[in-house]
């Protein structure tokens, strides 16, 4: 069976196809576009009419696909933008009658476990705990994961049975950016976004003190942000995944990269292969919630993960299904 997983997020419109392995899973298909469907959404409350129309054509896609691989089996979801705007249940409605795609808005709790399900895999399962964090267009998920006994599993209740704490931040790139600017970012200004995000984290941070830290204690980054910085740090004209996922970089080789990307003006950053002219405004944002992320949560370890929701989407779906044991060859117990 064709499994399909479609994430909706504030910036990003993002479609994978696949079909269950002896490894996890093959990549039959895959569609990523920049929509910004949460454009203004921090200052009026609603879905514009041109990120509404973005969204729009770039489903018509997905769907396109979908239907070209003969997929039956899919799950389609919608994050922040569609969760806080007011004509966002109107907006699900709309792709339904016009697109033909029954979209569900998840909540907060089911879009950190299902982050957590897709990255889990590159947690270093020799420390005690890892701070997962996914910063997201209109949100940004921090997930304190127990590792010491971890394996790394397909089971979404065992995922879930080792998250000891996590948070929803109603705050990402796009909100970020709107709020404070995008284009040139001053000192001062990156300042304050730190600021911001520290704030609003605070009181997760506070609880997480209660977590153990050991030497191997490492952040998992998924997102926009952390592989643009993973492509920056290693010096890439154009974005390569297989370089990018998994990466592990020291504490002093992000600092540098952020500190290389926070030097670059507007038009450079829209120049560079793994940034481009539709995220220039944002990657500074997202550097900012890195750092404030850092800032709280000192350590020497960053793994850059270019995976997440839809992963763990498909992870879920093809656990429900038993889809591993189905295959020829199958190990006892998938």
């Amino acid at each position: 069976m064709v499994y399909g997983a479609l994430d909706l997020g504030t910036n990003n419109c993002r479609l994978l196809i696949a079909r269950p392995s002896h490894d996890g899973f093959k990549i039959v298909d895959s569609f990523s576009r920049i929509v910004r469907l949460g454009e203004g959404l921090a200052l009026t409350g609603r879905l514009c009419d041109g990120a509404i129309d973005r969204t729009l054509g770039a489903l018509t896609v997905c769907r396109d696909k979908l239907q070209a691989r003969g997929v039956r089996r899919m799950h389609l979801v919608a994050t922040e933008a569609c969760r806080a705007a007011a004509n966002g249940p109107d907006f699900i409605t709309r792709v339904a009658s016009e697109i033909g795609l029954d979209l569900e808005v998840v909540d907060r709790e089911t879009e950190a476990a299902l982050a957590a399900s897709g990255c889990a895999a590159l947690a270093d399962g020799q420390a005690e705990g890892v701070l997962l964090f996914d910063i997201g267009g209109g949100s940004s998920e921090l997930v304190w994961l127990d590792g010491a006994r971890a394996r790394v599993a397909r089971d979404e209740n065992t995922i879930k049975n080792r998250i000891r704490s996590w948070t929803s931040l109603p705050l990402g790139v796009v909100t970020l950016a709107d709020r404070f600017g995008g284009h040139d970012v001053t000192a001062e200004r990156f300042e304050a976004m730190v600021t911001f995000v520290a704030d609003a984290m605070s009181e997760f941070v506070d609880a997480a003190r209660n977590n153990g830290r050991c030497p191997r204690f490492h952040l998992l980054g998924t997102s926009g942000t952390v592989t643009t910085v993973a492509g920056v740090y290693l010096g890439l004209d154009r974005y390569d995944r297989r370089r990018v996922d998994g990466l592990w970089m020291s504490n002093a080789e992000v600092t540098t990269a952020m500190s290389h990307l926070r030097a670059m003006p507007f038009e450079s950053r829209a120049a560079h292969g793994c940034i481009g002219p539709d995220r220039a405004d944002l990657v500074l944002a997202g550097c900012a919630i890195l750092e404030a992320i850092r800032r709280a949560f000192p350590c020497e370890r960053l793994r850059i993960a270019d995976r997440g929701l839809r992963e763990g989407i498909l992870m879920k779906m093809m656990q429900k299904d038993k889809a591993w044991a189905q295959l020829p060859g199958a190990r006892s117990g998938w």
